[in-house]
């Protein structure tokens, strides 16, 4: 029984030892993988830019009063349509009316005086020095008045053009201080409608001011509008990195869009792109305008990153980003891959 006993636990070491040398080789051959990988290079290609943005008119403005007081009455509310020169609000006017006559009263006391006092010094009988002294407060006077009747008519708020209440931001009965924002408006009447889409510096380096676009929204499924280039942004924005593009429409679509609507831009550039050219087959979880390869920089190491798809053809993918500083894309072999794993490149590079 000892015996029978000894050989089962000796077969069980030797089945547990060859099942670890079995398992160590399996470890040995997956650490290392052989791949193929093409050597990346970048390629001038005229490629339609495909953004998106917000619409705008670029004229929105937001509207208060020139002193501070009381809000008489707001006659607009949100979405309204208004005409250039129309009253969209008012303060209380009695302490402004009340400071308009102390400075009317004021200017006409100066007034007086300075042609008694000029009458006197044609007359030889007061000095020069005192009808200058009069003049002066007759000019203060004047000006304190002008001030005043300026404050009273800027004590209300027109619309600056034909457009749309974007935002009521404050209410009737509310006091305000000068400047402090009551209404928002834009100058939607006169139609200058404009999509405003953000674009990576290789495509901005391709777009010239005057360039054709077109436009879709979701509002208008199955319309697309014409548009240009109108303006190209001089510096990237610090918050995205990314470039902004203008886009003035040419055509009068059936539905006007709203501000802050969502559209689809397609850009047609009049200058090629430096894109890479990459199979189809080597990008993974491949999502809208992003996909995923494996590459490696120094032939011995697999990373996994992000690229951003600038077009595809059917055959090819040409990628505007995500691949600087990068040596070799790989092509076979990448389902086996995971970030850093180790591989041996055969065939052609």
């Amino acid at each position: 029984m000892k015996k029978i006993a000894l050989s089962v636990i000796s077969l069980s070491i030797l089945l547990l030892l060859s099942g670890c040398g079995e398992k160590e080789e399996s470890t040995t051959t997956n650490d290392v993988i052989p791949v193929r990988v093409v050597l990346l290079t970048k390629t001038p290609v005229k490629k339609n830019i495909f953004s998106s943005g917000q619409f705008t008119t670029g004229d929105e403005a937001i509207l208060s009063f020139k002193t501070g007081g009381v809000i008489k009455s707001i006659y607009v509310k949100e979405g309204d349509a208004v005409k250039k020169g129309q009253l969209l609000a008012s303060l209380e006017l009695t302490e402004i009316e009340a400071g308009v006559e102390q400075a009317s009263a004021g200017y006409e006391k100066s007034l007086r005086d300075y042609n008694r006092v000029k009458q006197l010094y044609e007359d030889s009988v007061a000095t020069l020095a005192q009808m200058q002294d009069a003049k002066t407060g007759f000019d203060v006077a004047t000006q304190q008045f002008a001030a005043a009747k300026f404050n009273r008519n800027y004590s209300e708020i027109r619309a600056l053009e034909n457009g749309f209440i974007l935002k009521k931001i404050s209410s009737e009965g509310q006091i305000v201080g000068p400047g402090t924002p009551v209404l928002m408006t834009n100058g939607a009447g006169r139609g200058n409608w404009k999509l405003q889409v953000a674009v990576s510096d290789n495509e901005w380096a391709a777009v010239r001011v005057g360039d054709q676009a077109f436009i879709e929204t979701d509002a208008a499924p199955g319309e697309k509008f014409s548009a240009v280039v109108s303006a190209k942004s001089e510096g990237v924005d610090p918050y995205t990195g990314t470039f902004s593009l203008e886009l003035r429409l040419t055509s009068r679509p059936r539905l006007l869009p709203a501000s802050g609507m969502f559209g689809r831009a397609e850009i047609v550039p009049s200058l090629k792109r430096e894109l890479w050219t990459i199979p189809f087959e080597s990008v993974l979880d491949g999502e809208g305008s992003t996909g995923y390869v494996f590459v490696s920089r120094d032939g011995e190491t697999a990373q996994k990153i992000r690229v951003t798809i600038a077009d595809f053809d059917g055959k090819e993918i040409f990628v505007s980003s995500g691949l600087e500083n990068v040596k070799y894309l790989i092509t076979t072999g990448s389902a086996y891959l995971r970030n850093n794993s180790k591989i041996k490149i055969s065939g052609n590079k």
